[in-house]
């Protein structure tokens, strides 16, 4: 799957999501996307639910920005490096991100990062059209 194919299917998701909680204020929204909250209401949001699983090992995690807004991809790349193509960076650079380089490519790693899930960081960037919240990981 390609960034923008499962970026623009996540989007889906995020959407149909707020479309039932328009009843709720923003804040009210961003704690529905506690981890423990959405592993028991929205059980298809992400693969790792089935299994109780995060993809951060964060006790406060926040699924709302599963997706960080400092993610840059391109999926033709950005550049190439030492003959592997750069497909994806962190904008801020941040000193828990990484690199993942096969022989081929080089992707980042967002693993070891929690800046986009905490709820403070969450409140500055809200926004209930994900799309808009998300829009410069496309741009270079």
């Amino acid at each position: 799957m390609s960034y923008s194919s499962w970026f623009q299917a996540h989007g889906e998701k995020h959407k149909k999501i707020i479309k039932k909680l328009t009843h709720l204020t923003d804040n009210e929204i961003i704690q529905y996307f506690r981890f423990d909250n959405m592993v028991k209401k929205e059980p298809n949001f992400c693969p790792l639910y089935k299994d109780n699983k995060k993809c951060h090992d964060n006790e406060a995690l926040n699924c709302y920005f599963c997706a960080c807004p400092n993610f840059r991809f391109k999926d033709e790349g950005f550049k190439i490096i030492e003959e592997q193509t750069l497909f994806s960076y962190c904008s801020i650079d941040s000193k828990d991100g990484t690199q993942y380089k096969s022989k081929e490519s080089i992707h980042q790693n967002c693993a070891g990062c929690f800046v986009p899930h905490s709820e403070a960081y969450i409140k500055k960037h809200f926004n209930r059209d994900w799309f808009k919240a998300m829009q410069n990981v496309t741009k270079s």
